[in-house]
C-alpha cells in the first residue's frame, strides 16, 4: 500500500519553537524541576503546567504566593545561560531555508531573549516576525499571539498553517482561526486536537509558488480526509 500524506496551502507559516523548532523539551523539564524542588512544589505538575505557557503564567498557577516577577527573572536566566546546549529539531532548518523570510514566524512562550539564544545555538536565523512572551497581554492557550504574527505578515488567520507541540498552543492557534499541524513529541498525539499530526518537522516539506505556499505532509496522521493523497506503491 502506498504512503498517504497530507497537502496544505497557506501564504504563511507559523512556528512554535520549543519542541518543534529546537530540542529544548528536556531542558525546560530539568530547569523547572530545579525550581519546584526550590520551593517544595509538585515538579511534575509543574512540568505538565508549563507547556505551551509562559513562565509568569507557570509560576502564578504553580506557587502564586511567590514575587512572580524575580521568580520569572531567576529561571529565564538559568534558561539563557543553558541555552548554549539546544540543537534544532530534524528537519527544522531545513524547512525553514526552504521559505521566504516574509512568509515565516515564530510565536512562543518564552521571553525573547531565550529565544533568540536558542534559536541561535540550533543554527536557526531569527526570524523578522518573533512573537514573545513580552508582547503579549495573555499568552497561549489565548491566540493572541498568532493573531499578532498574521497581521504584522499582512495575511488573514485562515491563510497560515501553524506547527504546535502543546494542547496550549494548539487551541490558541485554532481559537485564531488558523489551520494547525500538530508536532508529537511533548505530549502524544491524541492529546493534540488537530486535523493532522506529524512526528517532526522532517515530515515536512515546502514548495513556494509566485504568492502561496504548499506544504506536503508525509506520514501524516489525519483526523479528516482532506486533501490526502496515496503516493502510490511503496518503495522497497
Amino acid at each position: 500500500m502506498g504512503k498517504k500524506y497530507a497537502q496544505l496551502n497557506c501564504e504563511a507559516v507559523l512556528f512554535d519553537m520549543d519542541g518543534v523548532l529546537v530540542d529544548s523539551i528536556a531542558y525546560i523539564e530539568q530547569s523547572l524541576r530545579h525550581w519546584a524542588s526550590k520551593h517544595n512544589l509538585d515538579a511534575n505538575h509543574v512540568v505538565e503546567l508549563s507547556h505551551g505557557r509562559r513562565d509568569q503564567e507557570v509560576v502564578q498557577l504553580a506557587a502564586p504566593f511567590l514575587d512572580v516577577e524575580s521568580e520569572v527573572r531567576l529561571i529565564q536566566e538559568h534558561e539563557v545561560a543553558e541555552a548554549y546546549k539546544i540543537c534544532a529539531k530534524s528537519g527544522a532548518v531545513e524547512l525553514v531555508n526552504s521559505l521566504r523570510p516574509t512568509m515565516w514566524a515564530v510565536v512562543t512562550s518564552g521571553c525573547r531573549a531565550v529565544a533568540e539564544a536558542r534559536l541561535r545555538a540550533a543554527g536557526l536565523s531569527t526570524p523578522l516576525i518573533l512573537v514573545s512572551a513580552e508582547d503579549v497581554t495573555v499568552g497561549k492557550p489565548d491566540p493572541e499571539g498568532y493573531l499578532s504574527a498574521a497581521a504584522q505578515i499582512g495575511v488573514s488567520p485562515a491563510d497560515c498553517v501553524v506547527f504546535e507541540d502543546a494542547p496550549a498552543g494548539v487551541k490558541a492557534a485554532r481559537d485564531a482561526g488558523m489551520q494547525v499541524v500538530g508536532v508529537a513529541g511533548t505530549v502524544c498525539k491524541e492529546s493534540l486536537d488537530c486535523d493532522h499530526s506529524i512526528s517532526g518537522l522532517n515530515d515536512v516539506t515546502a514548495t513556494i509558488t509566485e504568492s502561496a505556499i504548499q506544504l506536503h505532509l508525509r506520514s501524516a496522521t489525519h483526523r479528516q480526509a482532506v486533501q490526502v493523497y496515496d503516493s502510490g506503491p511503496a518503495s522497497t
